[in-house]
Parts: structure tokens; C-alpha cells; sequence
């Protein structure tokens, strides 16, 4: 059987790009989630690969190697995986195949090597721009006055809610009601902090 899996990092993301070169004969599984949350982590990846190791799945189809994940490490691991269960994988935007003839597609391996990597850079690099936002914006002094009710600046809240911040960074596909709960916080702490970061 052949499978597609899509991912989103959140529910109002439209999935259609990712289901162009989708097939009547494909099942397919989608997971609501950040691309942080590791391949094996996620609800549907985990349906997908129990239906390869039931030998249900033999080919899978995705739109980009970065659903997959956003680390090399994640992204390798997976396609590893995929290799070792004599899985083919095909990624649509690149328009080749993981395996041929059950070996490994030297240029596939190459091409999406590359893309990992590339695509673990861009998350860095997002991550690099937003603390730089955050450390021109204390300086420039934009963080002014007090967070009604907290008795701290933007900047102390910024500070004293590392993990929120972090939390909200990385799983932006999660509820603010979610995040609250495993930042150990209250729900109008995690509102606060997302109105700051959405200043910068």
C-alpha cells in the first residue's frame, strides 16, 4: 500500500500544497504539529510507521523533506529508517525517489542530505532573529513601562518566562491553554507574553 504524510504546525494551515500530487490509492495521515516535535514523536507519524512495521506500507509520499522534520538529525533518522524497512520514499519537490530497486538513491541521499541541513539552518536562523529582535528592542528601550497587573517590564517578563517563550517558539501549533499547562503557568501569563513577543 502506499501512504502520503502531511504535516502543518497549525489547524488554520492549509494542506493543500502538500496533497497536489496526491493518489486515489495513497492513505493518508496527517499530524497537526510543530516540525520540532521529532518524526517518531508525532500522532500520525506513529500510526504510519506502525502500519510499515505490519508490512502495510511499502512507499510513502511527502511534499518536502522538512515535514519530516527540522533537524538533520531528525530528518536522516527517518529516512534511515524508511531504507532499513526497504520503504521508498518520494518527495514530490524534488521529483525523486529514495530507493531503486531496493538500494539506496545515491542522489537522493545527497540532495536530501543537503536540504536538512538547510533547513535546520533556517529554523536556527529564525530563532537567531527573533533573540536579536528582542536584545535591539530592550536597548533601543521599546519595552517601556509595566505589563499591567505583573509589577515588571516587558523585558523582565521576557526574562522570568523563559520557557514560555521557548514553549511558544517552538510549538506554535499548540493551544495557549496547552502551553500554560507545561510552562507550569496560568493562561493569562502565557497571553501576556505572546502580546510581547508579538511587539517586536
Amino acid at each position: 500500500m502506499k501512504a502520503r504524510y502531511i504535516r502543518v504546525s497549525s489547524a488554520t494551515q492549509n494542506t493543500i500544497r502538500q496533497t497536489v500530487n496526491s493518489h486515489n490509492d495513497e492513505q493518508v495521515f496527517i499530524d497537526v504539529i510543530s516540525g520540532a516535535v521529532p518524526f517518531a514523536e508525532r500522532p500520525q507519524a506513529l500510526e504510519l510507521i506502525k502500519a510499515i512495521e505490519d508490512g502495510k506500507v511499502s512507499y510513502v509520499s511527502c511534499e518536502a523533506v522538512d515535514r519530516l522534520g527540522r533537524t538533520t538529525y531528525d530528518i536522516q533518522k527517518t529516512i534511515q529508517y524508511f531504507n532499513a524497512k526497504l520503504v521508498t520514499l518520494k518527495v514530490d519537490n524534488l521529483g525523486i525517489e529514495s530507493l531503486v530497486n531496493n538500494k539506496v538513491n545515491p542522489t537522493f541521499k545527497l540532495i536530501s542530505d543537503v536540504l536538512a541541513n538547510v533547513s535546520e539552518m533556517e529554523r536556527n536562523n529564525s530563532k537567531e532573529r527573533q533573540a536579536q529582535g528582542i536584545a535591539i528592542a530592550v536597548a533601543q528601550g521599546k519595552f517601556k513601562g509595566r505589563v499591567k497587573g505583573s509589577g515588571a517590564s516587558d523585558s523582565e517578563v521576557l526574562e522570568k518566562y523563559k520557557v514560555v517563550v521557548k514553549t511558544l517558539n517552538n510549538h506554535s501549533d499548540l493551544s495557549l491553554r496547552k502551553i500554560a499547562s507545561i510552562s507550569n503557568v496560568s493562561l493569562s501569563t502565557v497571553q501576556k507574553v505572546k502580546g510581547i513577543l508579538a511587539k517586536l
